[in-house]
């Protein structure tokens, strides 16, 4: 029974039991009925004047009335309030049901609200980030992921160890004036190879220029490595592409190009081929923090998200973009907050923690594949090395700084440990292993450096299957010159 059956009920009552002022209580009661819907302080007004008509008109009689004036004064009172009450309760309901409406607009409901409210320009606190190993290589307590055996655990380590050596060793040739540019994973080496660790061959990947940790790890040789920065022959690129700018179509390695950010759009029509022929397997697009300041960033995540393409986004965020730092690039919480904008699972992982790296990734393949999805892969890690050998990073961050991490959170050093204390790995396994491949790159070099380079031909091959004319009397004018000046030519080329 609602509020307004009891008054109307309570009334009634009072008008057989007062009947020395029944007429009074009869017109009350109707006056409350009438009033119901008006305002509260209306109500208690005109009830306050009745009451007091009443007490005036049946003082004579007083004796006779069982309810006194304080009671029925009460009365009133107790009528007003519920009035009050119920016209409250209605405002609320309206309020309510309005919360609850929604529009039906294009890609899901929307509720409406009443409430002016910003969403906030950043959480309070920043997202966390995955790791299973501390700094010092212990496994942190409680934690729970997917085992990794002896054999690839060794593998992971000798593989990073094998990357480490090779940089060393190139990035000296070239300030010896032998090649004619260079650019290290110093600092990067877990991402490279426990990201390739967690895919599979059939996955095809798009790397940027610093993940040839992840073509090592698919078995492109230290002599197909030495090949493509010395330019020779067997480079397959032809010599037509500038060192570390590799490319394997036999291990799924899209070719590396300069500009920033080209891969990503790619990236996501490699993963919707994939899609379309109902492979298992997916596409990965690897890039730096600084290429998230491009359009092609933003239009790559949100194309995978349309689309529903199973592709893996990896960023390295090293924190520089060359000499720009990452508080001068973006105001957001780092790059993983950028994939929830888009609509994109994401997750931020320590890049310097290969096991935490390598079961990231693997759950994001899963993911990926199985529920045909992008995903976003924040790698927070940090760039020991200079940018490239044309870059002198000391000029623009301090070297205490580069020291911090290069020997406090270095990420060979630190997976190395975990091994040991599994009892995987040795010492005479660690001298063993940096010798072997010290000599296996040095050896690569020197072949590579005296193996022909490519015949001039190849500059005007692989675009048309029958070059047009005007390449053909590009070629007629190159090999004139040539000839007509052979003193401003190096000897080693075929013409």
């Amino acid at each position: 029974m609602t509020s307004f059956g009891v008054i109307y009920i309570y009334i009634y009552t009072h008008i057989y039991i007062c009947s020395s002022s029944s007429i009074v209580l009869y017109l009350i009661s109707n006056m409350a009925i009438r009033l119901m819907r008006r305002s509260s302080r209306t109500i208690a007004h005109l009830l306050n004047q009745s009451v007091a008509s009443a007490s005036s008109s049946s003082s004579s009689s007083s004796s006779s009335f069982p309810c006194s004036n304080t009671s029925l004064l009460s009365f009133c009172r107790f009528i007003t309030t519920t009035v009050a009450e119920n016209q409250l309760d209605l405002h609320h309901a309206t309020q309510h049901h309005n919360h609850n409406q929604e529009l039906d607009f294009p890609g899901g409901k929307v509720t409406f609200t009443c409430q002016l409210k910003f969403i906030q320009h950043s959480p309070e606190k920043r997202i966390p980030c995955y790791r299973l190993l501390d700094d010092n290589g212990q496994q942190i307590e409680d934690t729970h992921f997917h085992p990794v055996s002896e054999e690839l655990a060794v593998k992971m380590y000798t593989n990073m160890v094998t990357l480490q050596t090779m940089d060393t060793i190139l990035y000296e040739a070239q300030r010896q004036g032998r090649i004619s540019f260079y650019l290290t994973t110093f600092g990067e080496e877990a991402i490279n190879i426990a990201s390739a660790a967690a895919l599979t061959p059939d996955d095809i990947v798009l790397a940027q220029y610093r993940e040839p940790g992840v073509l090592l790890w698919r078995g492109f040789t230290l002599q197909e490595f030495a090949n493509q920065c010395f330019s020779n022959k067997h480079d397959y690129g032809k010599g037509r592409q500038m060192p570390i700018h590799y490319g394997s179509a036999s291990h799924n390695y899209f070719t590396i190009s300069s500009p920033i950010g080209t891969q990503l759009p790619q990236a996501v029509g490699v993963a919707y081929s994939l899609k379309m022929d109902k492979k298992e397997a997916c596409a990965v697009a690897y890039f730096g923090d600084g290429c998230t300041s491009e359009g092609d960033f933003h239009a790559g995540l949100n194309f995978a998200a349309v689309t529903e393409s199973p592709v893996i986004f990896l960023c390295r965020n090293n924190g520089w973009a060359i000499s720009t730092k990452t508080s001068e690039q973006f105001r957001s919480d780092g790059v993983v907050v950028k994939g929830q904008a888009y609509g994109i699972r994401s997750i931020r992982v320590d890049g310097n923690d290969a096991l935490a790296v390598y079961n990231a990734i693997r759950a994001a393949r899963q993911i990926a594949i199985t529920e045909q999805t992008p995903v976003l892969v924040e790698a927070l890690t940090y760039r020991v090395g200079h940018h490239s050998t044309s870059d002198d990073s000391t000029k623009y961050r301090s070297v205490d700084e580069i020291q911090h991490w290069k020997m406090a959170r270095d990420p060979v050093g630190r997976f190395r440990k975990w091994i040991q204390m599994n009892g995987w790995w040795t010492e005479n396994d660690e001298a063993e292993i940096r010798s072997n491949v010290k000599k296996q790159v040095m050896q690569a070099i020197q072949i590579a450096e005296k193996t022909e380079k490519p015949a001039l031909a190849e500059l005007f091959t692989n675009v048309y299957d029958v070059p047009p004319l005007n390449l053909r009397e590009q070629e007629k004018k190159l090999r004139d010159t040539v000839q007509r000046y052979p003193q401003d030519y190096p000897t080693d080329i075929p013409v």
